[in-house]
């Protein structure tokens, strides 16, 4: 990690959901929830717990110095909704396959 860049990720009990213009896309009371240095803490939702269904595969990548390159998800009307690391840094293995979400309701 850089100089006073952190990443800590712990396992949540918190419910959380993933909603999108009424439709419920994902629900799950074992979130990880991953904090990182500048960043909200996001929700990284473990596949079984998400729609997979109503998402599409979008040709999207990011690359992230610290947890490696990203894959997306869309729906017809939200391009690149959901995202996750298929090969992540060895730092935050534990986030693999798990999809994340720009809004997800902590209930």
């Amino acid at each position: 990690m850089a100089e006073g860049h952190t990443i800590t990720i712990e396992q949540g009990t918190q419910h959380v959901r993933a909603v999108h213009e009424g439709q419920v896309l994902a629900e799950s009371h074992r979130p990880l929830i991953l904090r990182e240095t500048g960043c909200p803490p996001r929700y990284y939702i473990p596949p079984e717990d998400v729609r997979l269904d109503l998402l599409t595969p979008s040709d999207t990548h990011t690359y992230c110095p610290f947890k490696g390159t990203a894959s997306y998800w869309s729906l017809p009307d939200a391009p690149d909704l959901v995202w996750a690391y298929p090969e992540p840094k060895p730092d935050v293995t534990q986030i693999k396959d798990h999809l994340c979400f720009y809004e997800v309701d902590v209930l």
